[in-house]
């Protein structure tokens, strides 16, 4: 293989739009705010900073929750290395049916989405029973590293 073999990349696989992360120094990482931890999207909940040791680098203790699972995680970085954040975005959309346990949802813009699943547990049961009941609902949807979830939704008012 020529030297010039190695630098011919296929790009005929990528994504189209952002990247799932993009980093940060830990040292700028704040509560509230997100962090990628053991490969999961987290919201850091607590951190605390230690002095610098006798070897250098003071160092950040974070606390965080799946966005998703909500389950505890915790990370211990040097605050001068960067760490992952995940873009996370929430949207809302109008429910239109639900359809063999997934939500079909319109966007603002009338474009369809199908493929999120009703949420379990309470909020899931609270959905169904406001759809069943002919409310008019909004519902929150997070996305975050190619993962979405529905995590809120209200009763659309008059004039929506």
């Amino acid at each position: 293989m020529s030297d010039d073999e190695v630098h011919n990349q296929n790009f005929e696989t990528a994504h189209a739009g952002a990247s799932l992360t993009y980093p940060m120094q830990c040292s700028a990482l704040r509560k509230s705010g997100h962090v990628v931890i053991k490969g999961r999207p987290c919201k850091i909940i607590d951190m605390s900073t230690s002095k610098t040791g006798k070897h250098g680098h003071a160092k950040v203790h974070l606390i965080a929750t799946d966005i998703f699972t909500q389950r505890k995680y915790e990370d211990i970085s040097p605050s001068t290395h960067n760490m992952d954040v995940p873009n996370v975005t929430r949207n809302e959309y109008q429910l239109v049916n639900i359809d063999d346990g997934f939500l079909n949802l319109m966007s603002g813009d009338g474009s369809s989405k199908d493929d999120v699943k009703v949420p379990e547990g309470e909020l899931g049961e609270q959905i169904e029973s406001g759809f069943e009941d002919g409310k008019d609902l909004m519902v929150t949807i997070v996305s975050a590293m190619g993962e979405e979830q529905a995590i809120s939704f209200k009763e659309a008012g008059p004039g929506k």
